[in-house]
């Protein structure tokens, strides 16, 4: 049996995993370190980030190669191992969801280029999809049971990775955009854009990641599902807003706070819910727990009332630094 069509039928929330890049900076990479060269150097820590969110309840599970195209390995020449390291991520996260008694899924992570597409920068769309294509030989190699585009800014770029994947496998596909300028992608795409022209793809599931917080990803999935009620969603959230403390990066967001954020999303349409940076093991376990816990009448009325709160004061809340979108989002 097809294993994502199994956690389908259930008709019940998927749970995903949290941050990657907060796991490793806590093993010790270090600030401007390439994570995926770590899939070989260092693959006894990256199966244990892997196993902690496997432990704490994710059913789904991204691989250690958010930046694994030749053009942002090449950052630190590395763009001739693209196959050897994408294949490793995958044998990573593969290792640590096969030690579940229950179904977990490998999915390969596929993050943003990092270059702009022609004509506002110099990357051809066959550019693009070449690239995208090379690191799906070496996810699909690897044993990933779907691929996992993510933070996309660039709705044609996140059609290269699509297209970049199919020309390899027929694995199924996902897609998740960043939407963090005033409820928009850096490129200017909407929510309802992004639903109603991914939804012509024949994804898995679309949605939004990282961004500028809960409550905005809360208004990605509504705005989503309105526009798209038929498409499945994806909700993954940073761990509140980001300060600066100590010159360390710190998210506000706790356990129990994710957990509440995952009920709301769960009843704003989202049916695959996880955490994006600074979420930890803790954070998805309280996520898990929060998405099995039933809920009353009472509880309900409290998530409407929490939601009608979150919208009002999301205007408020300040952004969050843009360079993440290109750099290194899941942190």
């Amino acid at each position: 049996m097809n294993k994502l069509q199994h956690l389908l039928d259930t008709n019940e929330p998927i749970v995903l995993d949290g941050a990657m890049g907060t796991m490793l900076f806590a093993a010790g990479l270090l600030a401007g370190a390439p994570p995926e060269e770590w899939n070989v150097s260092h693959a006894d820590r990256i199966r244990a980030v892997h196993q902690h969110y496997v432990n704490s309840g994710s059913q789904i599970i991204l691989t250690n190669s958010f930046g694994g195209t030749r053009y942002r390995l090449k950052l630190h020449n590395l763009q001739d191992r693209v196959y050897e390291l994408n294949r490793a991520a995958a044998q990573n996260a593969r290792a640590a969801a096969d030690t579940a008694e229950r179904v977990v899924l490998v999915a390969g992570s596929m993050g943003p280029t990092g270059e702009l597409l022609a004509p506002m920068g110099t990357m051809t769309f066959d550019d693009a999809r070449a690239a995208f294509a090379e690191q799906v030989r070496g996810l699909a190699a690897g044993g990933v049971d779907l691929l996992w585009v993510e933070t996309m800014s660039d709705l044609a770029e996140a059609r290269a990775a699509v297209e970049g994947a199919r020309s390899i496998t027929d694995l199924p596909i996902a897609a998740t955009m960043s939407f963090d300028t005033n409820g928009r992608t850096m490129m200017g795409v909407t929510p309802a854009q992004a639903v109603r022209t991914m939804k012509e793809w024949g994804l898995v599931a679309v949605g939004g990641n990282c961004g500028n917080g809960i409550a905005e990803i809360e208004g990605v999935i509504d705005a989503m599902h309105r526009a798209a009620p038929d498409v499945r969603l994806i909700a993954k959230a940073n761990a509140g807003i980001p300060q600066w403390r100590n010159n360390e990066l710190i998210y506000d967001a706790t356990p129990p706070i994710m957990g509440r954020y995952a009920q709301r999303v769960r009843a704003l349409g989202a049916c695959f819910i996880g955490g994006c940076c600074g979420n930890g093991p803790d954070h998805i376990a309280a996520i898990a727990a929060a998405l099995r816990a039933p809920l009353s009448d009472a509880d309900r009325a409290a998530l409407v009332a929490e939601m009608a709160a979150n919208n009002d004061n999301s205007a408020a809340e300040p952004p969050t630094a843009r360079e993440r979108t290109y750099r290194r989002p899941r942190n």
